[in-house]
This record gives structure tokens, C-alpha cells and sequence, in this order.
């Protein structure tokens, strides 16, 4: 298995905050422009999916296998020879709120799966993370006005 963690930690948002914007799966194209498209078939909870069409990419189906409303949600794609995880733990802790993202992909075949998807997800996490961090401030603003 080939896995990769990275974890920030902010007081500019609550979970709450990253929670709405998370779970809010169809809207993610709005503010990661990295996504073409994104649909949540369903309700985020677990054993739900949502399709996602990364820019330049094909459509996948990703499966919602644990869902912990607030704190913690676990994603699955298959691809051939290889299963790949995302988990995202929101974490209040003192020093603020903890935001991590562990990729994590096994199989016979992950070594590929590795270096055509999850490398690329995993060097724009540091980046990713910021812009959610930002685009979760909005909603803040939004329930304030």
C-alpha cells in the first residue's frame, strides 16, 4: 500500500464551516478548478456516491464508505487492479481546527494508479486545503449578512 498524509491547522474556520463546504459535493466545480464537474447521487452519507470529472480526465464513480457528519468522511474509487482511499478528518483540537487528508491506494497495480492519480492529488494538497480553508470563510460570511 502507498500512502500520504497532510494535515493543517486553522483558526479561520470551524467544522461547520468545511463541512457545508464539503458535503456539498455538486458544488465543488464552483471553487476547485481543477473539477469539470461534480454530481452526488444520493445524500453524503455512507454507502452514497458521487461522480467526479476532473479537468482533461474521465469520469469517476466515487463511493462515500464512512460518514461521520462534521468530522470525518472516507471516499473509495476502484480502478483496475487497484483501490484507492481518501479519508478527511476535521478535527477540533487546541490549536485550532485540524484539517487531514490521508490518500492511500493498493492493489497489484498501485505503483501505476499511483503515478496517473493519486501523486497528482496528493502534490496539490497543501494548495487544495488553502483554497478550501478560503472558499469555507465565505460561508461564514454568508450566514453573517
Amino acid at each position: 500500500m502507498i500512502s500520504k498524509t497532510y494535515t493543517i491547522t486553522t483558526k479561520e474556520i470551524t467544522q461547520k464551516q468545511i463541512w457545508k463546504l464539503m458535503s456539498n459535493v455538486n458544488e465543488w466545480k464552483s471553487w476547485d478548478k481543477s473539477i469539470e464537474n461534480a454530481e452526488l447521487h444520493g445524500f453524503f452519507k455512507t454507502g452514497e456516491f458521487f461522480t467526479l470529472k476532473p479537468k482533461g480526465g474521465p469520469t469517476v464513480k466515487i463511493q462515500l464508505v464512512d460518514v461521520r457528519p462534521d468530522y470525518y468522511f472516507k471516499d473509495f474509487t476502484k480502478f483496475p487492479f487497484a483501490k484507492m482511499f481518501g479519508e478527511h478528518i476535521y478535527e477540533n483540537t487546541s490549536e485550532g481546527l485540524k484539517l487531514t487528508v490521508t490518500m492511500s491506494i493498493s492493489g497489484p497495480l498501485a505503483f501505476f494508479w499511483n503515478i496517473v492519480v493519486m501523486k497528482n492529488i496528493v502534490d496539490h494538497l497543501p494548495q487544495d486545503l488553502k483554497i478550501q480553508i478560503i472558499e469555507a470563510k465565505k460561508i461564514e460570511c454568508q450566514r453573517e449578512n
